[in-house]
């Protein structure tokens, strides 16, 4: 029996595992008493043993095992729990996320981790000294340049051997990120950009399909043939933005075919034992899958790839299209007949839609998970105590939108640890605990899901912020002596704006939340600051829960056809043409007692008018971003209706104001209005 059709689901237990493992070690960090926490961490240790053994993963089950021996010790109270102690043991879980990201892109999970499973021992046996954490981390990063090799076909040899002929050269290169760096996949490209340049890139780990789709960490690597010096070559990448190292190695072509052979050899060697273990993985799995005696039967569950869901959710689109051009026909002709079963497959399709989005809602704790190991480490580096709050991770939001927030959450939290909470010392002299506060937390609020930020630092000093804001040109002096609070705020999502006296390694309050704030709006939410000078800051991020079929408001304008999201509609309203009013040469009405500015759609968008005609009333869309409004002024309100989502590609990516396209029921095409664009 193969064991490959078990890999898949090894991945993705692991991962759950260790990420287990993780939680526990940092809740232990703060109990270290508590020996149910030990249980905890011990019991996944040894199930990811287990797992690794029976898949033939020797190294991986290994290092498990010397660490189970220490979590043993540990319960039955031969060691002491300490930070030592600790630090060891997360470099250990850190070796196999390490060597489970190496079997998920198709290698053996091999790794030198002699130093650790060292002070495992030493631990196990109470003769540790204390360990350098700087030294292990840079441990890590060299056996992760050491053991990064890759592998080639024959066809890829031949075209290295035949480069060698010609005095070519063949260099491994590693390239790493920042840890903090956005936009991972642009930095991959420039960086390609400038190797095809230099020559012919051979192979890259992983794929190039992975990495335009930023499925890796911080770290890459390329075969590059090439006739320019390693040194040259290096210099060149550094010169790439957020790169941070970059290792290059020449390799010949006898090198790489040994190492072909060891691979193969291994491989064999691993299919022979993995015969003999896979009955084992099918009762193991079985044994996994059974519900326990008392668990009800209707708590199965089933692993689904999301690829699947994703081809599911675009026929269910198509669907979707039909549906409204069928309610259309049938409106049409009238027939009874036709109007019951259409109603009727108008409910079922409704149905199905609230099933596959519910499918594809994934917890926010998928992306939360990752930053309490994140703060603490953060912490250690910055001297400061900080204490991470998570609130509301079971609420769930659309895979879509989940794959895309982690970058800007991680920015937002670097900055709330560097720049927002004080140091210990100057929090007693502020009268504040030594331990500073982070809350992150999550919560439904209609349509929306919001996503809040809040720590107890130092908050915006706003005098600096718009002396910064007047310096660079931003605002000027007669704009800064009018804004409120919350407009200056907002100063700091400025392109390269930072309050930042000195550069940080981890970040400054404001460097980089002008990224952070296209990010959010690229998915149809926005972001808010509120905050209180010495007493903390708030960043509130509204989200939309789906970004495939959303629900729009229909207008027109003339002939053409535009749709408004719901989500960013207060309301409609008919208003007299006499109750335009003119401030700051701009066209504004009195909106419940606001003054609301006007936004002529068939301006903003060139809509040539047949006669130009003065109507004595007009039709406008109230909208909302924040605080902030604005009235959409159309010809007439056609109706509600949930539409599709289209993309309308990478050559009108950069359209004013437009988010995409949909196709109505008549079969015509109509445009989708971001409101977040039109609003000042």
């Amino acid at each position: 029996m193969e064991m490959s059709q078990y890999l898949e689901m090894f991945i993705e237990e692991s991962k759950e595992h260790l990420q287990a493992c993780n939680e526990n070690l940092l809740e232990l960090e703060k109990n270290p008493s508590d020996l149910r926490i030990v249980n905890e961490i011990f019991r996944s240790a040894h199930t990811l043993k287990g797992m690794s053994a029976t898949m033939g993963y020797e190294d991986t089950a290994d290092l498990t095992h010397k660490m189970e021996n220490v979590l043993d010790a540990i319960r039955n109270e031969k060691i002491v729990v300490s930070t030592a102690i600790l630090d060891v043991v997360f470099t250990a879980v850190d070796h196999l996320e390490a060597m489970v990201m190496d079997i998920a892109s198709g290698g053996t999970g091999k790794r030198d981790v002699s130093a650790t499973v060292k002070d495992l021992n030493a631990i196990e046996k109470g003769e540790l000294a204390v360990v350098d954490t700087s030294e292990i981390a840079a441990t890590i990063v060299e056996e992760t340049k050491q053991h990064s090799f890759l592998t080639y076909d024959e066809f890829e040899l031949t075209v290295i051997s035949q480069s060698h002929e010609q005095g070519f050269y063949t260099y491994e290169i590693s390239v790493s990120l920042r840890e903090d760096c956005l936009l991972k996949a642009a930095r991959v490209f420039m960086v390609f950009e400038l190797l095809e340049k230099m020559g012919d890139v051979i192979k890259s780990s992983p794929s190039v399909d992975q990495l335009e789709s930023e499925q890796f960490d911080t770290q890459f690597h390329v075969s590059l043939v090439t006739n320019e010096p390693a040194e040259d070559v290096q210099k060149k990448l550094m010169k790439v933005s957020e790169v941070v190292e970059v290792v290059v190695h020449s390799v010949t072509i006898e090198q790489l075919q040994s190492r072909n052979n060891d691979s193969a050899v291994a491989q064999t060697e691993n299919q022979t034992q993995n015969v003999n273990a896979s009955n084992d993985v099918a009762v193991a799995q079985t044994a996994t899958n059974a519900p326990s005696k008392g668990v009800q039967a209707g708590n199965k569950t089933i692993r689904v790839n999301i690829e699947r869901l994703d081809i599911l959710m675009n026929l269910f689109e198509e669907l979707v299209i039909d549906r409204g051009r069928l309610q259309s026909i049938s409106s049409e002709l009238n027939h009874s007949e036709l109007d019951e079963t259409v109603e009727r497959m108008t409910r079922i399709s409704g149905d199905l839609q609230t099933i596959i989005l519910t499918m594809r809602m994934v917890q926010v704790e998928t992306v939360f998970n990752r930053f309490p190991k994140m703060v603490r480490q953060l912490a250690r580096d910055l001297n400061k105590k900080i204490n991470l709050e998570i609130i509301g991770a079971e609420t769930e939001l659309d895979r879509t939108v989940i794959d895309e927030i982690g970058d800007p959450l991680v920015h937002l939290i670097r900055n709330a640890l560097d720049h927002g909470v004080e140091r210990p010392e100057i929090r007693v002299a502020n009268g504040k605990p030594e331990e500073g506060t982070v809350v992150l937390r999550a919560y439904h609020s209609g349509n929306h899901v919001f996503i809040e930020l809040e720590d107890d630092g130092a908050g915006i000093n706003r005098d600096k912020v718009l002396n910064k804001a007047i310096s660079k040109g931003i605002v000027t002096n007669e704009m800064a002596a009018t804004m409120t609070d919350k407009q200056v705020f907002e100063l700091i999502m400025a392109s390269g704006f930072s309050t930042a006296d000195t550069i940080s390694d981890v970040s400054g309050r404001g460097v980089g939340l002008d990224v952070v704030k296209s990010t959010i709006e690229s998915l149809g939410g926005f972001i808010t600051i509120d905050s209180t000078e010495g007493k903390g800051s708030l960043f509130s991020i509204q989200l939309p829960l789906t970004l495939s079929i959303i629900s729009v408001m229909l207008v027109e304008i003339e002939e053409e056809m535009f749709a408004i999201p719901l989500s960013s509609i207060i309301e409609t309203a008919i208003i007299r043409s006499t109750d335009i009013l003119n401030a700051h040469n701009q066209k504004v009405i009195d909106f419940r007692g606001k003054v609301v500015p006007l936004v002529f759609l068939d301006d903003v968008f060139s809509v040539p008018r047949n006669e130009q005609s003065d109507e004595e009333f007009l039709s406008v869309v109230i909208v909302r971003k924040g605080d902030k409004m604005a009235g959409l002024v159309v010809d007439s309100f056609v109706g509600q209706q949930e539409i599709v989502l289209k993309s309308l590609g990478n050559y009108l990516s950069s359209v004013f104001a437009i988010s995409g396209a949909t196709i109505l029921g008549n079969g015509k095409v109509a445009l989708i209005v971001d409101c977040n664009a039109l609003i000042k």
